[in-house]
């Protein structure tokens, strides 16, 4: 998809690294048009390249563009919803790969043995703010790789005031 959007032997550059080791925010962004022929502009594409394209959006931004999202963890796309990518030098259909992600949580063996999980398992994540909550089912990933991270989509952030939060504990459900 890269050679149609961008160009022959066009790759990813990084623009900024993210939290997880080799992760990282590129110079390249998209526009994406669903169904209701609504689009998202300047959509970020995330590095490294993966083995399939995949979008994951909030559930604000899937009813916007006319998309029934399916929770997916990353990766596992078949049976999902596409829609219309277009980048500089050309556009594709993408038959499917959009996604709202799966709440999860992002440990290394040393964490999860600290939290009494293992990869698959599920947590809870306890927020105390001004709009107080417990998040439930959050899957965890273990991988020797990774630094202690939880991804939540920006809707699920903005109902819990995440980022005038007191304090934040994950738990073992």
């Amino acid at each position: 998809h890269m050679d149609i959007l961008f160009g022959p032997g066009v790759r990813l550059t990084p623009m900024k690294p993210l939290y997880q080791e080799g992760e990282f925010a590129s110079n390249q962004s998209v526009t994406i048009i669903g169904p209701r022929h609504r689009m998202i502009n300047n959509l970020r594409i995330l590095g490294p390249e993966r083995k399939a394209s995949q979008i994951e959006l909030s559930f604000t931004d899937g009813v916007a563009m006319g998309i029934d999202l399916p929770v997916r963890p990353s990766g596992k796309i078949d049976g999902t919803p596409g829609c219309i990518v277009m980048g500089p030098k050309g556009h594709i259909e993408l038959k499917q790969g959009v996604i709202r992600a799966e709440r999860h949580v992002h440990m290394n063996e040393r964490d999860a043995e600290y939290y009494g999980v293992k990869d698959g398992d599920r947590m809870g994540l306890r927020v105390e703010s001004s709009c107080p909550i417990t998040l439930q089912s959050l899957l965890v990933r273990v991988n020797p790789s990774f630094k202690l991270e939880v991804h939540l989509d920006t809707d699920e952030g903005n109902a819990c005031d995440l980022t005038n939060a007191r304090n934040v504990e994950l738990v073992k459900e």
